[in-house]
């Protein structure tokens, strides 16, 4: 009968060792989800011909007019205007790395985090000529 408790004593001993080892790498994953993410700011404007934005935080411009046609999505990162295959350029201590696209839509904008973002996916209703400020984590407010 002593063999059998101990046999189950070890069982749970290993169960209790398999819960924290999991629950460990997840917080490890999470801080390593947290490190990648870059400090940037941008405020975006639905306008009728595409989309403002004026970089607020971490980017090399200040203002951009995006032109979408036909609700076709635009990458942008820490310099402007780029595409999604874009060569990895010389770090700038002063500007963040990020990556994203952004679309307009009937009712609104349209984002996916490509890089640099807690999003992958970020949606939200805007209308004509109204702002939406976003950062690495999503939506902020304008101020």
């Amino acid at each position: 009968m002593k063999a059998k408790s101990n046999f189950g004593k070890t069982i749970l001993d290993l169960s209790a060792v398999v819960c924290f080892l999991i629950a460990s790498n997840s917080l490890i994953a999470q801080e390593q989800a947290a490190a990648d993410l870059e400090n940037f700011k941008v405020i975006l404007q639905k306008t009728p011909s595409g989309i403002s934005l004026q970089g607020v935080q971490g980017t090399a411009w200040t203002e951009l007019a995006v032109r979408l046609n036909n609700y076709q999505p635009q990458t942008i990162d820490e310099f402007g205007i780029t595409d999604t295959n874009r060569a990895s350029s010389g770090k700038d201590t002063g500007l963040t790395d990020f990556l994203f696209s952004i679309r307009k839509t009937e009712t609104g904008i349209e984002l996916k985090g490509i890089a640099g973002t807690a999003w992958a996916d970020l949606s939200f209703i805007l209308a004509e000529n109204e702002q939406q400020a976003i950062d690495q984590y999503g939506m902020v407010k304008l101020n």
